[in-house]
């Protein structure tokens, strides 16, 4: 009994101790700066959501959380990279519905996966696409657009700089049955200046870009892709609204990860750190400003919702068809 009740008090001891020493090597967590790894090129919305985030938590922590771009191949080139480094907590990734739901049913070689290689951090941000046009196109519709598609087969195509654009506007044209041109660009930025300069027709844009383009007249609105209307463009209907469409529903997400193997206590640092963020209320307003919904979760919370999304967008993807490259 006595020997029983010795190994017991060790254990005991033992955990305590560990307890203590992971407790320690949170709080002296970060130490130097921290690299957040963005996919996404400079004045995306993910950018900008990014930089508010980088900047309080430079301010929570003490240490510069810095952005590293490692942009192209649908964000493959950035989740490739930190899947690798190292799993210290000064290596991080935003990574999206691109990266993390859609990319291993797009291709057939992906160097990294999306559950196994990275640990879940929390949720970020939800954002609303809105369907875009070039005001020269004479349609100002989802019914419109459709209809003007089936008769001028050769007219309209779908600029796409992230799969989730590619998706959604693929999902667009299948249910109205009609085929158009999807002309890929390595960023959203760049598919955009070409609507601006007439050389395709339209672009599933996350709203924080398009507001801007949407106001001085430059592009048209003509729906979101999400079940119920904005808050931040209520005159614009959902792309539900049309007939034929009802249940269309594609919104975008961003998450905050670090490679696999991330210590415990880091990684409750960081989620705690961004939950608190998040509900801030001078912080709100900022967010705000990118048409964003606030999403700051658990890690346990984000794992499982990255784990659905993924199932979620594969179902998507094999429905509509498109064979991985």
């Amino acid at each position: 009994m006595k020997h029983k009740l010795r190994v017991v008090s060790r254990l005991m001891f033992c955990i305590a101790l560990l307890a203590a020493h992971g407790a320690a090597f949170g709080q002296s967590y970060p130490d130097k700066p921290v690299k957040i790894v963005l996919a996404f090129g400079a004045g995306s919305a993910t950018d900008m959501v990014t930089r508010v985030y980088a900047d309080a938590l430079r301010l929570v922590f003490k240490q510069p959380f810095v952005i590293e771009y490692k942009v192209g191949a649908s964000a493959r080139i950035g989740a490739e990279f930190v899947a690798r480094a190292a799993p210290d907590g000064y290596t991080l990734f935003v990574g999206s519905n691109t990266s993390h739901s859609a990319n291993p049913y797009l291709f057939k070689k992906l160097n990294y996966d999306p559950i196994k290689d990275f640990t879940p951090i929390s949720n970020l941000i939800q954002f609303t696409s809105v369907l875009v046009v070039d005001p020269n196109v004479p349609v100002k519709s989802v019914q419109e657009l459709l209809a003007f598609a089936k008769t001028n087969p050769q007219k309209v195509s779908c600029a796409y700089g992230n799969t989730s654009a590619q998706i959604t506007c693929a999902s667009l044209f299948r249910r109205g049955g009609v085929e158009v041109l999807q002309v890929p660009y390595k960023t959203n930025q760049l598919a955009i200046a070409d609507i601006l300069s007439g050389n395709v027709t339209m672009n599933f844009v996350d709203l924080a870009t398009a507001s801007p383009l949407i106001k001085a007249g430059k592009l048209r609105a003509l729906a979101v892709a999400k079940a119920t209307r904005s808050s931040y463009i209520p005159d614009v209907p959902t792309v539900a609204e049309t007939p034929g469409m009802a249940g269309f529903d594609n919104p975008s997400w961003i998450g905050l990860f670090g490679p696999a193997g991330m210590p415990r206590p880091i990684v409750e640092l960081l989620s705690g750190a961004i939950q608190k963020i998040a509900a801030n209320r001078e912080n709100k307003e900022r967010f705000a400003q990118f048409s964003a919904e606030l999403r700051a979760s658990s890690p346990e919370e984000f794992g499982k919702f990255v784990a659905w999304q993924l199932d979620n967008w594969g179902h998507r993807i094999k429905e509509l068809g498109i064979e991985p490259e």
